[in-house]
């Protein structure tokens, strides 16, 4: 009888590296099949494929999705406005659920009955990931070595890691930091962060985006242009999903856009600190809130905006498959049906600041808006409005001074 397959989630990073030998090791009818899932992150796939091969994988897939990425889940979540507890952009929680996906693709066509992840037993991760796998394929086994081997810190790990002659390109017990990038962000964990009390070291940390003391003197502008909710151009330039996230990637990385230093409620029931950098996705996610405010009806805007919060929360607790989330991104499409024209922001030292926008949905009429009168508002239809909109409270208030009145004369009586 062959061996069975179980199908790798391969980064080439410490926890992925040493799982290679660890499933040699424990499972003696095990065939090791790699999958390295691109979704932008800066690595050398040549070198990535050969590591896998030279650790025990007899096989590795590079599925390159860095395109579908952008315009099938970071775009969904630049139409609702997400971002989790107001300032996490998403950007681990949109690739694990299309991470997920490749596995299974990969796992239907080469029959395997496992897949295997490098996630901690106290992350997000290994929920997002296995709820997805899930979704798409119950019957798939998984295993997840951090929550049945001895090792038991990324200290052991590298240890772990030296002892079967494994290369961390870099990773030491100094230099401890968790990451995670994609072409959206980049996440940093571990180490010195996980004392509240420390301040970042930003010079160290940073690898996408300048620090503001670093970011240039004078300002620049960019021009996004927006197609029912999708950005199209930049600059008046037309370009695909990853060609704009990667191009405004550059720009806000230079001005120091889209860092911040956050402590989250987890979903697995703790709290943790996070360093995120978002230099594009934050530009993006600004312009589209500027032009909705340009286009949207106030009580669909702000029924959204409840949505946008909701929408957060389930992307980021790996709920992406689910119903609700589907139902969700029906109401915010037809939202975006009148979000289409050009918005203009100025970035500068970490800021990004409004410097104009024009559509042909927009709502805002000059004329109406402004202090002059106009054919189409008469100053003076203000006062039967406010004597209609006044008028509960002013029985309020009646009713209030009657009572209060009878007290005194009853009081009086007695």
């Amino acid at each position: 009888m062959g061996k069975e397959k179980v199908v790798l989630a391969y980064s080439g990073g410490l926890d992925t590296s040493i799982i290679i030998p660890w499933l040699k090791e424990n499972y003696d009818n095990l065939d090791i099949i790699a999958c390295c899932v691109n979704v932008g992150q800066d690595d050398d796939m040549d070198f990535v494929q050969k590591k896998a091969l030279s650790s025990g994988a007899s096989k590795v897939y590079i599925e390159n999705v860095v395109n579908e990425f952008v315009e099938e889940y970071v775009y969904k979540g630049i139409k609702a406005n997400a971002a989790y507890e107001g300032k996490y952009l998403l950007g681990t929680a949109y690739a694990r659920p299309l991470i997920a996906k490749k596995l299974v693709e990969v796992a239907h066509k080469e029959s395997a009955n496992y897949i295997a992840h490098g996630c901690t037993g106290k992350g997000n991760d290994q929920v997002r990931l296995e709820t997805a796998i899930a979704a798409l394929d119950p019957a798939i086994k998984i295993i997840a070595p951090w929550r049945i081997w001895d090792i038991g810190s990324r200290e052991e790990a590298i240890d772990y890691a030296q002892a079967k002659n494994i290369d961390l390109n870099g990773i030491t017990k100094e230099r401890i930091y968790s990451r995670d990038q994609n072409i959206l962000h980049i996440s940093h964990e571990g180490g010195m962060l996980e004392n509240p009390g420390n301040e970042p070291d930003f010079e160290e940390l940073l690898l996408m985006t300048s620090t503001v003391e670093k970011a240039p003197d004078l300002a620049e502008y960019v021009e996004i242009e927006f197609e029912k909710g999708i950005p199209v151009k930049l600059n008046g330039k037309k370009l695909n999903g990853e060609n704009m996230l990667k191009a405004l990637n550059t720009i806000g990385g230079t001005h120091g856009i889209g860092v911040i230093d956050l402590l989250e409620n987890r979903l697995v029931g703790m709290k943790s600190r996070g360093i995120y950098e978002t230099p594009g996705g934050t530009i993006l996610l600004e312009a589209h809130k500027y032009l909705e405010s340009f286009v949207l009806e106030k009580d669909a805007a702000h029924f959204k905006d409840m949505i946008s919060q909701k929408y957060a929360e389930l992307v980021y607790n790996a709920m992406w498959f689910s119903g609700l989330k589907n139902a969700f991104d029906a109401f915010i499409d037809s939202t975006q049906k009148n979000v289409t024209g050009k918005v203009k922001l100025k970035l500068y030292k970490g800021t990004i600041k409004f410097a104009g926008m024009v559509s042909d949905y927009a709502l805002y009429n000059e004329s109406i808006s402004s202090f002059s009168t106009g054919d189409l508002y008469d100053q003076k239809d203000a006062t039967g409005f406010i004597h209609l909109y006044s008028l509960p409270f002013k029985i309020q208030a009646l009713n209030e001074m009657n009572n209060h009145t009878s007290e005194v004369i009853y009081s009086f009586k007695e």
